[in-house]
C-alpha cells in the first residue's frame, strides 16, 4: 500500500448522511410528517407505560412485557429519528465516525431487543392459553424479569457484534452514506478491502438467523395456541382466548413483514432513493403503528386508558 493510498484509507473520519437531500422540494413536508409521527409514537408509548404503571389490574406478565416493549421502542426511535429530523432542516449533514458507530449500535440493540421481547410475549400467550394452571409458576415475577433481562442482553450482543464487524473495516472515499442513518448496506458500499464481502455475508447471516429464529419461535407458539383454542367447545370461549393474542399477533405481522422486506429482498440494482424510503417503514412507520394496535386491539388496555385518563378529562362520559 502506497503512502498516498494509506492517507486515503485513513482520511475518512466522518460521513455525510445524504438522506432525503435527493428530495429537496419535499424535505419540509417530510419533516412535519415525521415529526408528528415521532411525537405520536412517544405519546402513545408513554401513555401505555403510564396506564400499566397506574392500573393495578394490569400488573401482570403480559403487560410487564408490553411496558418493556414500549421502552425499547422509545429508545429505538430516539436513536435515529431526532438526528433524521435535524438533518431535514440542515445543509450540514456530517456525522463523526464514532457518532455513526454509536447510532448503529443503539439502533441494532434496541431493534433486536424489540424482536426478542415480541418472542417472549408469544411465549407468554402460549403458557397462558396452553398451560393456564402452570402460568403463575412458569411466569413468576423472577422468571419474567429474567426473560426481559435476557431480551435486553441479546439485543446488546447483536448491536455489539454488528457494530464491531462493520467498524473494523477500512472506509475509503467517498464518504457519502446514501441513507438517513448509519445503516449497514450503504456503509458496506463505502468500505474497501478483501474482507468486505465476508463481513457483509456474516452480518447478513447473523441478522437473518436472529430474526428467523424469533419468527419461528413465535409461529411455533401460535401453532400450539391455535390447536388449543380449536379444542375449546364454546364459540365465546374461543373468541375470548384469541382476543388476548390479537394485538400481539398484529404487531408481529407488521414488524416481521417490514423486516422481511428489508433483509430478505432479492439482490439487484436498487434505487438509492427507494432504499431510503423503504427505511422509513421500520424506522418511523412500524413504531408509529405499534402503540395504536395495542391500544385499539387490546380491550383490557383500552378500557384502562379510558378509566385512567379520559375519566379525568370527561368524567360525565365515562
Amino acid at each position: 500500500m502506497s503512502f498516498t493510498e494509506h492517507r486515503l484509507f485513513t482520511f475518512v473520519t466522518e460521513f455525510i448522511l445524504v438522506g432525503f437531500s435527493t428530495f429537496p422540494h419535499l424535505q419540509l413536508m417530510f419533516f412535519l410528517l415525521f415529526l408528528l409521527m415521532y411525537l405520536f409514537t412517544l405519546l402513545g408509548n408513554l401513555l401505555i407505560m403510564a396506564t400499566i404503571w397506574g392500573e393495578r389490574s394490569l400488573h401482570t406478565p403480559m403487560y410487564l412485557f408490553l411496558c418493556a416493549l414500549s421502552v425499547s421502542e422509545i429508545l429505538y426511535t430516539f436513536a435515529i429519528i431526532p438526528r433524521m429530523l435535524a438533518d431535514l432542516l440542515s445543509t450540514h449533514r456530517s456525522i463523526a465516525l464514532t457518532a455513526c458507530a454509536s447510532q448503529m449500535f443503539f439502533s441494532f440493540m434496541f431493534g433486536f431487543t424489540h424482536s426478542f421481547l415480541l418472542t417472549v410475549m408469544g411465549y407468554d400467550r402460549y403458557v397462558a392459553i396452553c398451560h393456564p394452571l402452570r402460568y403463575n409458576v412458569l411466569m413468576s415475577p423472577r422468571g419474567c424479569a429474567c426473560l426481559v433481562a435476557w431480551s435486553w442482553a441479546g439485543g446488546s450482543v447483536m448491536g455489539l457484534v454488528v457494530t464491531m464487524a462493520i467498524f473494523h473495516l477500512t472506509f475509503c472515499g467517498p464518504n457519502e452514506v446514501h441513507h438517513f442513518a448509519c445503516h449497514v448496506p450503504p456503509l458496506l458500499k463505502l468500505a474497501c478491502g478483501n474482507n468486505v464481502p465476508g463481513v457483509a455475508r456474516g452480518v447478513g447471516l447473523v441478522c437473518i438467523m436472529a430474526l428467523l429464529g424469533c419468527c419461528l419461535l413465535i409461529l411455533l407458539s401460535y401453532a400450539f395456541i391455535v390447536a388449543t383454542i380449536l379444542k375449546i367447545p364454546s364459540a365465546e370461549g374461543r373468541h375470548k382466548a384469541f382476543s388476548t393474542c390479537a394485538s400481539h399477533l398484529t404487531v408481529v405481522v407488521v414488524h416481521y413483514g417490514f423486516a422481511s422486506v428489508i433483509y430478505l429482498k432479492p439482490k439487484g440494482p436498487q434505487s438509492l432513493e427507494g432504499d431510503t424510503l423503504m427505511g422509513i417503514t421500520y424506522t418511523v412507520l412500524t413504531p408509529f403503528l405499534s402503540p395504536i394496535i395495542f391500544s385499539l386491539r387490546n380491550k383490557e388496555l383500552k378500557n384502562a386508558i379510558k378509566k385512567t385518563f379520559l375519566s379525568k378529562l370527561y368524567p360525565e362520559k365515562i
